[in-house]
């Protein structure tokens, strides 16, 4: 089972070359302790169902008991549920009118603990009536259920839309005792910030009442605990956070399809792994990107299991959501009972879903955050189970950078989960929403928002709140918690409509660069096409039609500082923060396939205008002038400045919890308000959501990993691994590698306070204005982009290899060493094409220029023989297997081409012990056994 799976994983020439680091975390013994003076009933369900309880599960419920508002801060899989519910339990059991709310941020999630609620309910003998209400609720019980139920399981959007209803549940909300928020570290960036004011909404309805409610939150470690609880809920919390349960040895293998000559995809090798780990019987979890690869991966599984083992292609699904609940409970069950042992997924099964215990989890490309990676991880091995865990990288620049760096993954602190309690908008609907509630008066004011009077004066101004004898009520018509999303913050939303049916909606920004006129626009994995795109109306209307190209947004950005807010000086560096003005002109867009422009076409729409918050910094102008005087290189100093922006950008997600996709940015070699070259980066947010401030506190640190990641980086000129942005505004140009390395060594010696090795001669700085109208040279807009380069003709390359289409695939190779003469892997494959074609010659010439870029390249050395032997070059043949075996004892394949060369040489013997040596390595290797057969018959 997992031993054979791990001595495959380090053996195995196909998978070893692509394991880049092996973590083994030791097991831990549990530790137990005792809760005194428990009711009789909760002391009898502990016994009868054999739970012992751990230190940490006595420390929250002694902490509850004590009236203190707790986090719980411990892994996965480590008893959070019970260390609430039971000091829950016991407070529901001495207090027949106390009641309790719930809140998950899934349906799934409250599906499933309603069953453990009901166990305990009837276990323990308490009355408590649980019940779920959600939108899913059948109206003709929602009456008895806020009549008689005493613990309610909602999510927060129903929540946000039933308080403005509260004299209805007057009798759950006066003997509120708990709130329990579960799996908490999901409410952040704009999500967050709307959750933080609907809890305020929440106390203050409960606080009208006469209750005063004890908050328990439960969540993934954070970098950021005290701050982040505070936050969401404006109260204090006491953090439990020592794990005292149990755990099995685990095995976290880093796993990197591009470490070296890569020759699958990312989801290729997933699926590899997955089969792998479901042949040897280990029951395994694969986490996916999306909804289509799970099908997809759970479908090449089952393809290649029915030609090995077809008594395993039944034991196999896709996870997702979009399954009938029925569906998705029936997977959980057989997970759990064992009648499945291979399932692929979305981050559906993240949550703490009931699912039992696994042998091994897949996650398939970083999840963006430590915090989902240690939450899909922690599937595997509960209890004292030993397990393996395999993560997958992607070819981008943040997979890339935990596969160069393990340290970051394991021995880091996690993530910084950012509330934004300042964004304008938010604040604004949750005011109209809490004055709708109840009269707001001064006092409530104060102690639940955190915002200034300015906020108020506005509404007042617009006529929807009116002064009352109670305070501030409100006078619109229409409720306003319908009309406010808590995933959004913009109320500019658009209607995406397919033969006269809503199919999706979406924000201006993202109908401007996903959905304009003539786009290729991806909804559940089926491809549409933008018909009409009505502007005034904000309807599109789309057409599905199956096409192989895709279409990208061009844009031009312009940011304008309105205010400086706060600046930050680390050692000799300055770092800005403030509010900016972002104006984005989508000016064209440009349908491509495989990278390459098909066409383009104009666009023609309003610019976008909106005001967020973001962090700028300038360069100095002797370290631009350095930079300029060491690349000489036209547009050097712009494509340093291009790239360091995008890098800082992708290595974000690292520190602050965001995705890329929050973030905007911008670099210029002059900017008008600072008379010097500046890079901005700024919350892709009306009124920002605290992300950018964020980062100014984390500054060194940002710059430093940034600087690391781009260095690790094998490339030349720049690649998606290190440099280049997926939604750049300019095509990714211009770009400059080593200025970017240039630049971001300039920074940290800067915020060291290091002395920089700079030319001495005299370096005019940038003047400090220019009179006249200027135009901003706008470089990095960070729209989303695609493009033609090394890296992406190699994997087309690839994959018309791949494919046995080799004359395509040698075309993209020879377009590739054309634009890198040093690009390893093109010159590796024009060898084995030619090879194929029986160029011996021109195959031994590719080879040989490819050790000239990576001497000690065992694979090329490999190939080499094998042509020089076609080539009836034996005796290279024979020296050139002898030097690689001398590195490469272990490898079964090289000691056979040298048993060739040595039999095709007349050295009988030396050959049958070279056949022998690569059968003891190998005993499948096909080529030794029959050569040897032949040898010794």
């Amino acid at each position: 089972m997992l031993n054979n799976v791990l001595e495959t994983l380090e053996k195995n020439r196909i998978f070893r070359r692509k394991v880049e680091h092996i973590e083994t975390l030791n097991p831990r013994k549990a530790e137990y302790g005792v809760v005194e003076d428990l009711p009789e009933s909760i002391q009898k369900y502990l016994a009868d169902s054999r739970i012992r309880l751990y230190q940490h599960q006595v420390q929250a419920t002694q902490l509850i008991r004590e009236g203190e508002n707790v986090l719980i801060t411990t892994p996965t899989a480590s008893g959070k549920t019970l260390a609430f519910n039971l000091a829950i339990m016991e407070a529901l059991s001495r207090d027949e009118e106390a009641s309790a709310l719930y809140i998950y941020p899934a349906k799934a999630l409250a599906n499933d603990q309603l069953s453990v609620l009901k166990h305990l309910e009837t276990s323990c003998n308490i009355d408590f009536k649980p019940n779920i209400y959600d939108g899913d609720t059948p109206r003709d019980i929602r009456p008895w259920i806020k009549e008689n139920s005493r613990l309610i399981l909602t999510n927060p959007y129903m929540l946000h839309l039933i308080l403005g209803w509260h004299h209805q549940w007057a009798r759950f909300y006066r003997n509120l005792k708990y709130v329990v928020i579960d799996e908490a570290h999901h409410y952040r960036g704009v999500f967050g910030s709307n959750v933080a004011f609907l809890i305020r909404r929440l106390r203050r309805i409960c606080n009208y009442y006469g209750s005063y409610p004890q908050f328990i939150l439960s969540s993934a470690t954070l970098a950021n605990p005290e701050e982040f609880s505070g936050n969401l809920v404006g109260m204090n919390f006491q953090e439990v956070n020592q794990d005292t349960s149990p755990s099995g040895k685990k095995h976290f293998i880093l796993y990197n399809p591009f470490a070296k000559w890569g020759d699958l995809s990312t989801h290729q090798e997933t699926s590899n792994l997955f089969q792998l780990m479901v042949m040897n019987d280990m029951q395994t979890l694969c986490f996916t990107i999306s909804r289509k690869m799970a099908e997809l991966i759970a479908m090449w599984a089952k393809k290649e299991l029915n030609q090995h083992k077809p008594e395993l292609v039944d034991r196999i699904t896709a996870y997702r959501s979009g399954y009938l609940a029925s569906e998705r409970r029936k997977i959980e069950n057989d997970l759990k009972t064992g009648k499945l042992v291979g399932v692929t997924c979305t981050n559906a099964l993240e949550l703490g879903v009931d699912i039992g215990s696994l042998d091994g989890v897949i996650i398939s490309g970083y999840p963006g955050t430590m915090i989902s990676t240690w939450q899909q991880a922690g599937r595997a091995g509960r209890g004292e189970n030993e397990s393996l865990i395999i993560m997958v990288a992607f070819e981008n620049a943040l997979d890339q950078y935990l596969m160069k760096h393990p340290e970051f993954l394991f021995h880091k602190s996690h993530e910084n989960a950012v509330i934004d309690l300042h964004n304008k908008k938010i604040t604004h609907g949750h005011l109209l929403c809490a004055t709708k509630e109840l009269p707001l008066n001064i006092d409530d004011f104060e102690r639940y928002f955190d915002t200034d009077y300015d906020t108020l004066e506005e509404l007042r101004q617009e006529g929807i709140i009116k002064e009352t004898g109670y305070g501030l009520a409100y006078a619109g018509r229409k409720d306003p918690a319908f009309s406010i999303s808590l995933d959004q913050i913009s109320s500019d939303h658009f209607k995406v409509f397919h033969d006269k049916r809503l199919m999706e909606t979406m924000d201006r920004q993202h109908a401007y660069s996903e959905a304009h006129e003539g786009a290729v626009l991806i909804n559940q994995g089926e491809t549409y096409i933008v018909d009409s795109f009505n502007l005034p109306q904000r309807f599109i209307n789309v057409k599905k039609m199956d096409v192989e190209y895709h279409t990208q947004a061009l844009k031009n950005v312009e940011v304008s500082i309105v205010k400086e807010l706060d600046k930050r000086i680390i050692g000799n560096f300055e770092v800005f923060f403030g509010e900016v003005k972002v104006t984005q002109d989508f000016y064209k867009y440009k349908t491509m396939i495989y990278g390459k422009t098909l066409s383009t076409h104009n666009l023609e729409l309003p610019p976008l205008k909106y005001h967020t918050r973001g962090l700028w910094f300038t360069i100095p102008g002797m370290v631009a002038d350095s930079l300029e005087n060491i690349f000489t290189k036209k547009d050097a100093y712009a494509g340093s400045l291009h790239g360091a922006e995008h890098a800082l950008i992708s290595m974000f997600p690292l520190l602050v919890l965001c995705d890329r996709f929050d973030i905007g940015g911008l670099s210029t070699n002059y900017h008008p308000e600072t008379g010097k070259a500046t890079i901005f980066i700024y919350d892709a947010y009306e009124g920002g959501i605290g992300l950018s401030e964020k980062a100014v506190e984390v500054m060194e640190k940002l710059v430093e990993v940034t600087r690391d990641m781009v260095k690790s980086c094998q490339c030349s000129k720049g690649c998606p691994t290190c440099i280049y942005s997926p939604k750049c505004g300019n095509d990714n140009k211009p770009l400059h590698k080593n200025g970017t390395i240039f630049l971001l060594d300039a920074i940290l010696k800067m915020i060291k306070g290091e002395k920089m090795d700079l030319p001495t001669e005299s370096i005019l700085e940038h003047p400090p204005h220019i009179t006249g109208p200027v135009k901003t040279p706008t470089i990095g807009g960070e729209a989303y982009q695609e493009f033609e380069n090394p890296q992406n003709l190699t994997n087309k390359g690839e994959s018309f290899y791949f494919n046995g289409n080799h004359q395509e695939a040698l075309k993209c190779f020879q377009k590739v060493i054309k634009m890198d003469e040093t690009n390893l892997t093109a010159w590796k494959y024009r060898g084995m094409i030619l090879e194929f074609q029986d160029d011996h010659q021109g195959a031994i010439r590719s080879f040989k220029r490819a050790l000239k870029i990576h001497k000690d390249d065992d694979e090329t050395f490999y190939y080499l023989a094998v042509s020089y032997y076609n080539n009836g070059c034996l005796k290279e043949c024979k020296d050139t297997s002898e030097k690689l075996i001398k590195r490469r004892k272990d490898w079964d394949d090289a000691w056979c081409i040298l048993a060739m060369s040595l039999q095709a040489l007349g050295n009988e013997e030396g050959a049958v012990k070279a056949y022998q040596k690569a059968l003891s390595i190998n005993p499948l290797n096909e080529d030794a056994a029959d050569n040897l057969n032949e040898l010794l018959d």
